[in-house]
């Protein structure tokens, strides 16, 4: 994944447009990644409300509550939330009824105003790994450092 990385800093260097450097990511990591059948954001856009941002596959939910499915928690708590089998997280929202796992990640910029979460779907049950968090994790604190909510 490190070709991955450098790419994705090469084409957001200097740009700190939120939905483009959304647009961006996803399309990088949706085409990367060997599991991901659905790569986006959710956008914080009222408290404690997301709203589909720039995605890559087929259609997302448009509107997640924080208090709802994985999405929610991951922007509820600040944490990632990396579940490796849907069915088993109380409370997930279908939005495909493929998806078997999904790693969500909360992006903040540097002055730590959440601007809402990347979500990875797989068709593959536990498809994200560890070593996914630990390379994306800093890399969208880098990329979202200067971005505005």
């Amino acid at each position: 994944m490190q070709e991955l990385v450098q790419n994705i800093r090469a084409l957001t260097q200097g740009e700190n447009d939120t939905i483009a450097l959304m647009a961006t990511i996803a399309c990088e990591v949706h085409r990367a990644h060997p599991f991901a059948d659905w790569t986006g954001f959710y956008r914080v856009v009222a408290p404690d409300l997301l709203k589909i941002g720039p995605y890559q596959g087929g259609h997302g939910c448009l509107t997640i509550p924080f208090s709802r499915g994985v999405c929610g928690a991951c922007a509820r708590t600040g944490q990632v939330q990396n579940v490796p089998d849907v069915e088993a997280f109380d409370g997930h929202i279908a939005c495909s009824s493929s998806t078997k796992s999904e790693l969500v990640l909360p992006v903040f910029n540097a002055k730590g105003q959440l601007l809402g979460v990347f979500d990875i779907d797989s068709d593959t049950p536990a498809a994200f790994t560890a070593e996914d968090e630990a390379w994306l994790v800093p890399l969208l604190a880098e990329v979202f450092a200067d971005a505005k909510p």
